[in-house]
């Protein structure tokens, strides 16, 4: 049976997205079916697997093109938006409700859009651009790999960006700073995955749901064993927890890892009073 922590532990070009994303899901939804889920993915792309541009597939037609037709499939026909009345809401970054509600934000969005793309042979990567997550259109043939890509956001309409609508969209986060080229490069699975988790970690805290907020943590280490920052958390929150051996044992783990950390002495008091509060009474 898939587990997320199988997925995790695979090389980074194993890892597969739209199956990772499900597999978050079901911590909310147990009995949330795995294959069924996939298969949504199969039905959204089954009406284009038919449709012809200039007598072929998809795949063969110009990125622009693929962009046109994927917008006007998704987000025209099909009906996915970016939920702006409730950006907060953890459904948003849960597949299995994306698909089911058709709202989202932009990376979950992303994800869908990239599944559907590759079960139609249209290369489309998710991009980390800064504050605003994003796709690029790629081609998929050899000789044509010095073009340039075409970038979609699936949050607003699945609209393309041309140079104009990019350099807005950054100046909304890095100000007059210019557009990075790892800013367009297309994201890990592993990345994918993490930042999705960075969000539902976000969303709990703020509404004091500790457990899943907690859960999030354990997956984020899964993904990215050594961080520093989610040790650091989940030490400190199993602390307030009660749990005082997962807090010993992430916290020390925190302070041998990043030793010179900015609040390393807090963290060093915090463990010197959770190592004597469980010491035994003479």
């Amino acid at each position: 049976m898939a587990t997320f922590e199988k997925l995790a532990s695979l090389p980074e070009d194993e890892i597969d997205v739209g199956l990772g994303t499900i597999l978050l899901a079901r911590d909310v939804y147990p009995d949330l079916d795995i294959e069924r889920t996939l298969a949504r993915f199969d039905e959204l792309a089954a009406p284009l697997q038919e449709l012809r541009v200039d007598g072929h597939p998809l795949a063969q037609a110009s990125l622009t093109l693929q962009a046109e037709h994927l917008r006007e499939h998704l987000h025209v026909a099909c009906g996915f938006n970016g939920n702006e009345s409730d950006y907060y809401d953890p459904r948003n970054s849960l597949i299995s409700d994306v698909l089911e509600r058709k709202l989202g934000i932009p990376i979950t969005l992303s994800v869908v859009y990239c599944e559907v793309a590759k079960r139609l042979g249209v290369r489309a990567r998710g991009v980390s651009f800064p504050g605003h997550f994003l796709v690029r259109l790629d081609s998929a043939h050899e000789h044509e790999k010095g073009r340039q890509p075409v970038l979609v956001d699936p949050f607003f309409g699945c609209r393309i960006l041309g140079p104009k609508e990019l350099a807005e969209l950054h100046a909304k986060v890095m100000g007059d700073a210019p557009i990075a080229p790892e800013a367009l490069a297309p994201a890990s699975g592993r990345a994918i995955l993490h930042r999705i988790l960075v969000n539902l970690r976000a969303v709990y805290l703020a509404r004091n749901d500790i457990a899943r907020a907690m859960l999030t943590i354990d997956r984020i280490l899964c993904l990215t064993p050594n961080a520093t920052e989610p040790l650091r958390e989940r030490g400190l929150l199993s602390a307030r927890l009660g749990s005082r051996e997962q807090a010993l044992a992430d916290l020390e783990r925190f302070l041998e890892l990043a030793p010179q950390a900015e609040d390393a002495a807090q963290i060093r008091e915090r463990l010197a009073e959770l190592k004597k509060a469980s010491a035994p009474l003479n």
